[in-house]
């Protein structure tokens, strides 16, 4: 009830981007009694640029950092933020020492986040997101055929998108499916995508 219509106010609140918006996510985060009001004033920061958003990032970090579930939510908030360097920041991340590949959880928090969270950010009209999610999944599927499997869904749909994006998402899954040790659960869905 009155929680979620707080936040819900919070959310338009914070869609200004002004100091006093800022003001109020900070006063949120820190005054949070429970995990939805922290996570929401997270996630109205994670789309601002600025010190706060870093400083908050910070400290979510530091107290969640042993919980594998909440620190999961702080890549994927991450990976789905609307600023415009997200691409940078989910590369930067895939470096950070609490992420891996190995872990199918932290991949899809983070790789899957931004693929199937972040249309803006993945179909970019330079084709740098795909190119990332296809490095990504070739890396992964050396790991977890699986999930990488899964992860390359939104490139599957190249028919659906203006010729320019769907040609660079073609172009990727080529890319992929040129791979000599690619999995038969990649291989598969990648060679049925293109033919």
């Amino acid at each position: 009830g009155r929680r979620s219509v707080k936040n819900v106010c919070l959310s338009y609140l914070a869609s200004l981007a002004d100091d006093a918006a800022v003001e109020r996510l900070v006063a949120q985060y820190r005054g949070a009694d429970n995990m939805t009001d922290q996570i929401v004033a997270l996630s109205c920061l994670c789309d601002i640029p600025g010190p706060a958003r870093e400083e908050v990032l910070g400290h979510f970090h530091r107290r969640w950092k042993d919980e594998p579930n909440v620190l999961d939510k702080w890549f994927t908030l991450q990976a789905t933020s609307d600023l415009a360097d997200v691409l940078e920041r989910v590369r930067a991340l895939t470096q950070h020492p609490d992420f891996t590949l190995a872990n199918p959880n932290r991949a899809r928090s983070l790789i899957g986040a931004f693929a199937a969270g972040n249309p803006n950010a993945l179909h970019q009209p330079s084709g740098a997101g795909y190119r990332f999610l296809a490095d990504q999944i070739q890396s992964l599927d050396a790991l977890n055929p699986q999930v990488a499997s899964r992860m390359v869904d939104p490139l599957l749909r190249w028919r659906r998108y203006d010729p320019a994006r769907g040609d660079q998402m073609r172009a990727e899954l080529a890319r992929i499916l040129s791979r000599d040790t690619l999995s038969r659960d990649v291989r598969e869905k990648v060679s049925k995508a293109l033919g």
